[in-house]
């Protein structure tokens, strides 16, 4: 914590890069959808499950980076994990059917989320929890730059060079982040020897830190609320491109838009800390994203929403997702400190793996109407904020200091 207030911005902008890769391998595609579809001779639910590979990937190398990260340190699994992700994207531009791409993206999300888990790990070598939170919600500020420009830049690049180029301009960002972690990435975290790479051992790792009360409340209850993101982000295409029958171009602005609100929420919430501890805001955004939801839900079954209402009201839905999510995210991680990796990778796996199931739902439920997205929209809320309700009752002491979360993590 002696660094001076410089080395630290640099060290946000390094991590916002690492943190902003997956979620550009994401947004950006979105747009070719139908062109991945006419090309790949398939249909668009087809293609939209290498997005649900893509966060299956996600979840599975969370716990595989978690372990590697507190045995070897940080950088070495992250460079090993970010030429995966270019050697894959490679893959993904030279696929010649829906099958190969979905099989390219898995790999690809397997090496992209070295980058996000390093981040988060990094937070927590470098910061107490009650700044965690702060410092989540400036790189998710600089992770706004994803879902404003990604979408916009994809449906460019379709239109004028074909969905391939989209690929292309992937793998240029994965060798861009690449240079920055190498040439830019300090070292802060200092190899254990003593963490194990056997899988039981791993495995008792990861149970020794989801047991911790304060850690299965927070990080599920999180999750499960983030949860509504990737049912967004599966069901934009559907509800705007073909619900809506708006274009591509204004499909990007309507996901621009809609992104500003998630990503103003986060911003508001390092005003609201400087007033209310972690948990207080993390119950109200909660609590407002179970109001936005039945909101959505009620409104749709009556037929109420447009273009503009539907807008609106999922603007609103995400705010509350941006509000709750870096809270969450601090409190799961508050006990540990000689662990954070692991710690951080598995709030990773959750909430990919609990993501990655909410867009398979989508697709199972072949979800060609609003209803059933706003039914999952508002049953994810519900759920999420039981889970903190009575979670919560089982944390004796909550963890918000460096010096309680060394004490514990020992």
């Amino acid at each position: 914590m002696s660094d001076s207030k410089s080395s630290k911005r640099s060290l946000i902008l390094v991590l916002g890069s690492l943190t902003a890769l997956s979620p550009f391998a994401i947004d950006m595609y979105l747009p070719a959808f139908p062109k991945m579809a006419e090309g790949l001779g398939t249909t668009v639910p087809q293609v939209s499950m290498s997005l649900s590979s893509y966060f299956i990937g996600l979840a599975a190398g969370q716990l595989f980076y978690g372990p590697l990260l507190d045995r070897f340190g940080r950088k070495s699994p992250l460079y090993i994990g970010l030429i995966i992700f270019i050697l894959a994207t490679i893959g993904c531009l030279f696929s010649k059917s829906v099958e190969s791409l979905i099989v390219f993206r898995f790999i690809q999300a397997v090496g992209g989320c070295a980058a996000s888990v390093t981040a988060m790990a990094m937070v927590r070598d470098y910061f107490t929890p009650k700044e965690s939170a702060k410092i989540l919600s400036l790189l998710v500020l600089i992770l706004g730059v994803s879902p404003l420009l990604a979408p916009t830049a994809g449906s460019f690049l379709t239109s004028h060079f074909g969905w391939q180029s989209v690929f292309i301009a992937l793998g240029a960002l994965g060798a861009f982040v690449l240079s920055l972690a190498v040439f830019l990435l300090p070292s802060v975290y200092e190899p254990d020897k003593a963490h194990s790479l056997h899988p039981v051992l791993i495995a008792k790792n990861y149970w020794q830190i989801f047991k911790n009360p304060q850690f299965y409340s927070y990080s599920l209850a999180g999750a499960i609320g983030f949860s509504g993101l990737f049912v967004y982000l599966a069901a934009s295409p559907i509800i705007f491109m073909e619900i809506f029958q708006v274009n591509e171009q204004t499909y990007g602005w309507i996901f621009a838009l809609l992104a500003s609100g998630l990503i103003g929420a986060t911003q508001l919430n390092v005003f609201l800390l400087k007033r209310f501890s972690n948990e207080g805001i993390l119950r109200a955004g909660l609590t407002s994203l179970v109001v936005m939801g039945s909101i959505f839900f009620i409104g749709t079954f009556y037929g109420i929403y447009g273009l503009v209402g539907t807008i609106a009201v999922i603007f609103l839905y995400l705010a509350c997702v941006g509000i709750s999510n870096p809270n969450a995210a601090a409190l799961a991680l508050a006990p540990f400190a000689k662990n954070a990796g692991s710690a951080a990778a598995l709030i990773g796996f959750l909430q990919m793996a609990i993501g990655a199931i909410a867009s398979v739902i989508v697709g199972v439920l072949k979800a060609q109407q609003l209803l059933p997205i706003a039914a999952i929209f508002m049953g994810s809320s519900i759920v999420a904020l039981a889970v903190l309700t009575f979670g919560s009752r089982r944390i004796k002491n909550v963890v918000t200091t460096s010096h309680d979360a060394a004490t514990i993590a020992h």
